[in-house]
């Protein structure tokens, strides 16, 4: 099969997930954009196949597929959210790896609707600030997908009304780090509330960070 090394990054990527409480089950998908060997080439994407146990996948059933959803090597069906992921690699020529998890805490504002804040200077810089929260639509569906997008902006993370949190990068390692630091917010915004109002990062500090996250992103 082809990509073989790009079809483990994913496996080991959702067993390191599960093994972390940041996705489990059936939930969650990932997508890859592969690098086209020329600019007559159309886009290829890895991922990941619809309703299985996400810590027993093998590389085998990584799909590989175009940007119609046509399966070109695998034997199972795209993930249902496949259509979110594609209308996010069209909108986005930076972003080459997707993640949709269903973290806890994230899951938590994404319930209640409520956008996790640029409480730790650390999030502006990986997210590029505050991660905002999708209007609500049907898993799977055009809506949503234009949700998302609309949501996501120029920024690296977005929380999906009454669902969980979707990140991209540069890379699977980049949308990881992205994960963990919006899951590891929202924890430590929850946990501050419990002893006191939880506060907001300076404005002048936040525009820094913000302009350090243009500039790693322009890299």
């Amino acid at each position: 099969m082809k990509y073989m090394e790009e079809r483990k990054k994913i496996v080991e990527t959702f067993r390191f997930l599960d093994r972390l409480g940041l996705n489990a089950g059936r939930s969650g998908n990932i997508s890859l954009r592969l690098a086209s060997a020329s600019e007559n080439e159309e886009d290829l994407f890895l991922i990941t196949p619809s309703g299985v146990i996400k810590r027993q996948l093998s590389p085998e059933d990584i799909l590989l597929v175009n940007k119609d959803l046509d399966v070109i090597e695998g034997d199972k069906n795209p993930s249902v959210e496949s259509p979110t992921h594609m209308a996010v690699y069209k909108a986005r020529s930076d972003v080459k790896a997707i993640i949709h998890a269903h973290s806890i805490y994230a899951s938590a504002f994404a319930v209640v609707r409520k956008p996790i804040p640029p409480i730790l200077e650390e999030l502006v810089y990986v997210t590029g600030g505050e991660i905002s929260v999708t209007e609500y639509a049907q898993s799977g569906t055009d809506d949503l997908a234009k949700n998302i997008v609309d949501a996501l902006g120029e920024k690296k993370a977005v929380l999906i009304a009454n669902h969980g949190i979707l990140t991209c990068g540069k890379d699977l390692d980049d949308a990881l780090e992205v994960l963990i630091s919006a899951e590891r917010t929202a924890q430590v915004y929850i946990l501050a509330k419990t002893l006191d109002v939880p506060k907001l990062v300076p404005s002048e500090v936040m525009s820094l960070e913000q302009e350090l996250y243009r500039l790693k992103n322009m890299e």
